[in-house]
């Protein structure tokens, strides 16, 4: 019976790993589909401009929150009216997966 119970909480373990690996490959493709390297550079530490921010490293959940207040409008000073057209075509969930690979980012 112990043995089922650590082969379950193992096998449970490993799946989390992977999808934890799969959601930050995720969040790096959609990084660069969603066209974000565009201004804030392909490794989110070098922006086009110096007026961008750098995304590397940014708290996850500070990095979504501002980017759902772009989008909804509740932000809109600063570049965010140039960011408010892109984050339209970004989902909640990708936002989300966006927001935790920066957050990996040194």
């Amino acid at each position: 019976m112990k043995t089922s119970k650590l082969l379950v909480s193992a096998a449970l373990a490993a799946l989390s790993l992977s999808v934890s690996t799969i959601a930050l490959a995720d969040g790096a493709a959609l990084y660069k589909s969603k066209t974000c390297w565009s201004c804030h550079g392909k490794d989110a530490k070098t922006p086009l401009m110096p007026m961008y921010p750098k995304l590397a490293g940014q708290n996850a959940d500070y990095a979504f929150n501002q980017m759902k207040d772009i989008k909804s409008g509740k932000r809109s000073n600063g570049n965010s009216a140039a960011m408010k057209g892109v984050m339209g075509l970004v989902s909640d969930a990708e936002m989300r997966q966006i927001a935790d690979w920066l957050a990996t980012l040194k």
